[in-house]
């Protein structure tokens, strides 16, 4: 008789005991509910504009902003699979591509993306070997083989635009006048609120036919998305009475992102699974954010242009100081706001030892405010009367994951300090 190992009990034991989830899926980020509490008017006002694209009419571009949970993806879903659904029922012809741009090696550059969109229109092309401007030949000939409308989704659209430039959504809103047959609407998806401020006017004129901005959620709308998810995620009466309304409280002190208090909810879970427990605690919830914070900080930092985390550097750098104290002969950190100015300096000076192109004062300013969008610094601008204003920057970073962040941006950055 084979003798189980530790693996064997704990497996075991993980199996006979009673499970907390009913069915962890509906707490993930691509689960699609069936209705989308507190968003019903932003739903009514994207169904309006693409409506006419059931009347075999081009709908206007339509440019989403919010910030990062706020349910601009899973509305646009949900009413784009809507209107799909009946224009197969009623045979008109409608095709919808839908384009993550955050995704690397299927979007995130001019080629791959017009690769990714000739893919969804029933066209492989090679991945490589191809001039760019063939790929647009192809791109409207496909587009133009057949009469209909056609909607381009574009989700995390400033990935792009940040990594490729606006050239390809140049050419993409161009399309339409070279076409006979076919018509082409842009729907775009960003999380930054001043992407639109870095493209070129054209592009901007053209792209911006309609705009919406999403509002963050409140802590009381959190707390009714969680409450109608937990009942399909967690068996019955294992939740704390506590739970979800921290859980809530968490979230929406981070800008009212509903995908975090999803994400947060389902740690926290695991975290009860893991200890055995019964019940899912407080003392899960809190632990869950203190684990997934960190790593959503990660995650952020390692996946910046190197032009943002050098920034990112400067701002820690020019905020962090030290205090001597005469008696005990002792060096301590402390931080402080520090500037606009402060920053463009350091960043200069590090540019250059590292042979990186600087940006202008106001592409910085501009990166300056993208990192506060990303929760990594706050900023407040103080008047000084006629000496003009000053931005006053705050690290938005634990006091634990300091010298973490400032080792990560060294190493992708090539720093010897």
């Amino acid at each position: 008789m084979e003798q189980k190992d530790d693996l064997d009990e704990f497996f075991d034991e993980f199996i006979n005991n009673k499970p907390i989830f009913k069915d962890r899926s509906v707490l993930l980020s691509n689960h699609k509910p069936e209705k989308i509490p507190h968003r019903e008017d932003y739903i009514k006002d994207i169904a309006k504009i693409l409506a006419p694209s059931l009347r075999r009419e081009r709908p206007s571009n339509l440019f989403i902003y919010g910030k990062t949970g706020t349910g601009k993806s899973l509305c646009v879903n949900h009413v784009v699979n809507k209107i799909l659904t009946i224009s197969k029922s009623k045979d008109i012809p409608l095709k919808i591509i839908q384009v993550n741009c955050k995704l690397k090696k299927v979007a995130d550059t001019e080629y791959r993306i017009l690769l990714e969109i000739l893919k969804q229109l029933g066209k492989d092309m090679p991945s490589t070997g191809i001039a760019t401007n063939d790929l647009y030949k192809e791109l409207y000939e496909i587009i133009d083989s057949k009469k209909r409308i056609i909607i381009l989704v574009l989700d995390e659209i400033d990935a792009l635009i940040k990594k490729a430039g606006d050239e390809v959504l140049y050419n993409l809103t161009r399309i339409n006048p070279e076409l006979l047959k076919a018509e082409i609407s842009i729907l775009g998806i960003t999380n930054d609120l001043t992407i639109m401020d870095t493209i070129d006017a054209r592009v901007k004129s053209s792209l911006n036919e309609e705009e919406m901005v999403f509002m963050p959620y409140n802590a009381v709308q959190i707390q009714d998305i969680l409450g109608n998810r937990a009942v399909f995620a967690f068996q019955d009466e294992v939740l704390d009475e506590e739970v979800i309304p921290r859980c809530s409280a968490y979230a929406a002190r981070e800008h009212g992102d509903a995908r975090r208090a999803l994400e947060l909810l389902r740690f926290a879970g695991e975290l009860a699974e893991r200890e055995n427990s019964e019940r899912v605690l407080s003392v899960h919830i809190d632990n869950a954010d203190k684990r997934s914070e960190r790593n959503r900080i990660i995650d952020v930092i390692k996946s910046q242009p190197k032009q943002f985390q050098l920034v990112n550097y400067a701002i820690i750098k020019t905020s962090m100081k030290e205090k001597h104290n005469l008696v005990t002969q002792k060096r301590t950190e402390f931080i402080e706001p520090t500037t606009t100015g402060a920053v463009y300096d350091y960043y200069n000076k590090v540019a250059k030892e590292l042979n990186i192109t600087t940006l202008s004062l106001r592409r910085i300013s501009d990166i300056i405010v993208e990192l506060e969008v990303l929760g990594l610094i706050n900023f407040k601008i103080v008047s000084k009367g006629r000496y003009g204003r000053t931005r006053f920057i705050t690290v938005g970073l634990p006091k634990t994951l300091y010298k973490e962040v400032l080792t990560i941006l060294r190493e992708d950055l090539n720093i010897v300090d």
